[in-house]
């Protein structure tokens, strides 16, 4: 297949795309073109009329009926302006409105791995900047491709009617003016797709910043982020420079020609009108004698489709240059809403999860296919339904790697993960998340008051089953001690709580699922060891049936387990209880000494 075919077929695909969010807007996107067609129609022939009224005997009855049909195809002009805009805006606003949806929803369905291609800045830009380079040109199309063209073909049409030579001085011209916007748009929409590219890495800046403004704070890094943040944006600022300078080139070369033409058409008349004999003066007119003669008013009415013929062509340039932008920017979209999830659910997949038993079957996994080293090899555990297990290893070691594996956020790259006898790719996705509560290392909470925050494990859940689960993982207690108790506000993030409180907030959350699995990704380590060993209690004697998953740095958080994991570059390394493990005199041995300031001697 050729390259040009295939970029026409990849053209395709992505209108047809993007056009599939229009939906309840194609109404007013079809009226609107009929709106432009009469307003280029109306303005065309303007300028006919004028020269028509020009030509005749200076009579109040003519003067009055032409001063009538101009000053009704000049309110119908207008109105159909008017009209077309409203349309076109309402079409235009709410395909966007539309096309952000269906981004977000394919945005939601992605999973870690699809998020982790695209970056999430990346994300970002897509859902603001491209869409309204995209809401933008269809709001052209609607309008300007539709009377630009129109106005064009009008004017030479009429035109031609008039007098066909000084006709052709415009049409002459056309290919000049063409060929230098030509040049121009061919040397700038390079930039303009290099543009976008960079947009991503402004918005990383922006968001790494803010997201981690107390960090920056902290170390007095401002001025480094400051910096930063100017290299990008310098760069963006450097290649948008340099096309609008090369657009802007735009309208001297169209004025030039414009004029040249002019002043040839002008010329010409002049001598046409001035040395032929077919017309005379009578009674203050000018009256033709022959078929063909040019009058003054007719070199009037040539000038002004001339200005309206160059005009036309200058704006399909800098359409085509602002089209380029939006189908980069379209390009970007339509590889979001064709991105398939890497993780689906099968069809007809298993709709109950029996119980909590976990088999890691020879695992092994890695991020990319492209990765040259797994982040876990050849992982193999039984975990029976209801047993405490407690994960420990140093950083990197891949502890949150493998417990997300469980509710199949990845997917594995050799061997397989059962959940309840099942492999986790047979299951309906929901109802295996469902199953399982995970409350991850960075605790996220939302704004809304505590109650709406804690509805987002089960959004059917009573007060009391609220109350019951911020008693178990001990957040009842400074709940109630705020004004307004469980309907208090939490700002966005949590970030008018603590650590510890944020922590177990999110594990009340989770509790509210009453999963048959709950992981703790180091999910206590803001707490103190009173309230973590209460929390553990808690989880012993109310959810005895639930396997519970516990990633820790700390000995004390994870030394009652049944069963203790040591993970070590993405392998286990040690497996047993608290007393099998120190018997052994490995890591774990090691890690318990230094957090108890044993020495060797003891």
């Amino acid at each position: 297949m050729s390259g040009k075919k295939k970029n026409n077929q990849t053209l395709k695909h992505m209108v047809k795309t993007l056009l599939k969010s229009v939906r309840e807007y194609k109404k007013s996107s079809l009226v609107t073109p009929l709106f432009m067609v009469g307003e280029a129609i109306c303005e065309c022939l303007i300028p006919f009329v004028m020269s028509l009224m020009l030509t005749e005997p200076v009579l109040t009855e003519k003067i009055l009926l032409f001063g009538g049909i101009l000053l009704c195809l000049a309110v119908l002009s207008l109105t159909c302006g008017i009209c077309g805009g409203k349309f076109a805006a309402t079409a235009s606003c709410g395909f966007a409105k539309n096309l952000r949806k269906d981004l977000f929803y394919s945005v939601s369905d992605f999973s870690f791995k699809d998020v982790d291609d695209f970056s999430s800045s990346s994300l970002v830009t897509r859902l603001t900047t491209d869409v309204s380079n995209v809401q933008m040109a269809y709001q052209m199309c609607l309008r300007i491709v539709i009377r630009v063209p129109l106005m064009f073909i009008f004017s030479v049409i009429m035109g031609l009617s008039i007098n066909v030579y000084l006709t052709l001085v415009y049409i002459v011209m056309i290919p000049l003016l063409a060929a230098g916007l030509l040049i121009i748009m061919t040397k700038a929409m390079p930039l303009f797709r290099k543009i976008f590219r960079k947009y991503d890495a402004m918005n990383n800046s922006v968001q790494e910043n803010v997201s981690g403004i107390r960090v920056v704070k902290a170390f007095v890094r401002e001025q480094h982020e400051d910096e930063k943040f100017d290299k990008a944006s310098s760069q963006v600022k450097k290649d948008f420079t340099k096309a609008e300078k090369l657009v802007a080139l735009n309208t001297p070369i169209m004025q030039f020609v414009m004029y040249v033409a002019s002043v040839i058409v002008s010329f010409v008349g002049v001598y046409i009108v001035t040395s032929q004999t077919g017309v005379h003066v009578e009674n203050g007119s000018i009256i033709k004698d022959a078929e063909g003669a040019l009058l003054p008013a007719q070199v009037s009415a040539i000038l002004s489709y001339g200005v309206q013929m160059l005009s036309s062509l200058m704006m399909l340039a800098m359409i085509a240059v602002m089209l380029t932008m939006s189908v980069e920017s379209a390009s970007r979209i339509t590889e979001v809403l064709d991105r398939k999830p890497s993780l689906v659910s099968p069809e007809n997949g298993i709709k109950t999860v029996k119980n909590g038993e976990i088999v890691f079957n020879n695992v092994s996994f890695k991020y990319s296919e492209n990765a040259e080293k797994f982040a876990l090899s050849n992982i193999s555990l039984k975990i029976e339904s209801g047993q405490t297990i407690g994960i420990i290893g140093s950083t990197g070691s891949s502890k949150s790697t493998l417990v997300n594996l469980i509710p199949r956020l990845y997917d594995v790259s050799e061997g397989s993960v059962t959940v309840g006898g099942e492999d986790v790719r047979n299951y309906d996705l929901k109802v295996l998340r469902d199953s399982v509560a995970m409350v991850l290392q960075k605790n996220v909470l939302f704004s809304g008051t505590i109650k709406e925050n804690m509805r987002w494990g089960n959004k059917n859940a009573t007060d009391e089953e609220i109350e019951e689960s911020c008693r178990l993982a001990q957040a009842d207690e400074f709940i109630q001690s705020f004004p307004d108790k469980y309907d208090s506000k939490i700002e966005q993030g949590g970030v008018n709580v603590s650590g510890g409180q944020k922590q177990r907030l999110c594990i009340a959350r989770a509790l509210l699922k009453k999963p048959k699995i709950l992981i703790l990704d180091d999910s206590t380590s803001a707490v103190d060891t009173k309230t973590d060993a209460l929390i553990r209690k808690a989880f012993k004697d109310y959810i005895p049936d639930t396997t519970k998953i516990i990633i820790a740095q700390r000995i004390s958080s994870i030394e009652n387990s049944d069963l203790i994991i040591v993970l070590d570059g993405g392998k286990i390394v040690e497996c047993g209880n608290h007393e099998q493990l120190m018997e052994k005199q490995g890591i774990y041995h090691e890690i318990y000494n230094s957090q108890t300031k044993k020495g060797d001697n003891d």
